[in-house]
This record gives structure tokens, C-alpha cells and sequence, in this order.
């Protein structure tokens, strides 16, 4: 089975196999510039869907975002370390 074919005013089309995946059209991936093991978002938009190339991955973005100090969460290293300071008082009064 072909799974790409091409309608009457030349827009490409990809048929969804059984398993629903899909070949993006060569000349589609030309033109978002996607190359092999890329992402994309896809952004459902009412009845259409709208692939987006996802460049970079999510760390790229770190500390690109302000968070206000009192919405900053708890530094988990500090607690842990206050609790094993707090458990060896305990042990050590025989507790």
C-alpha cells in the first residue's frame, strides 16, 4: 500500500495505517526541514491539525522562564539533610 498520494490540486496526502501512524510526505518534511528520529508538536486546532517541528529539546529552554522567589519550589536537598540532621538527634537522645 502507497501510503502517500496526491490530491487534485497537489496538496499532499498521508493515509493512516491500521496502527494510525502516518509518513509525513517527503516535500513536507523539505519544507519544515525535518530529518530522521525529528519531532513534531502537533496542535489540534477544531477539525484540523497543525504539525509543528520541535527544534532543540526541553532543557534548552532552562532558565528562560522567571519564577518569582516565593513561587520557587522547596529545595528537596536542604530538607532532606535538616530530616537526617533532626533523625540522628532523635537516635542519638535514644528516641
Amino acid at each position: 500500500m502507497k501510503e502517500i498520494k496526491q490530491m487534485e490540486d497537489n496538496m499532499p496526502i498521508a493515509v493512516l495505517t491500521s496502527k494510525g501512524q502516518m509518513t509525513i510526505p517527503k516535500e513536507v518534511r523539505k519544507a519544515l526541514d525535518l530529518k530522521p528520529a525529528g519531532k513534531v508538536i502537533i496542535v489540534v486546532d477544531g477539525d484540523q491539525a497543525i504539525l509543528k517541528p520541535l527544534k532543540g529539546n526541553i532543557l534548552d529552554i532552562g532558565g528562560s522562564i522567571q519564577v518569582p522567589a516565593s513561587k520557587k519550589p522547596a529545595d528537596f536537598r536542604k530538607i532532606r539533610k535538616e530530616v537526617r540532621k533532626k533523625v540522628a538527634q532523635k537516635v542519638a537522645r535514644g528516641r
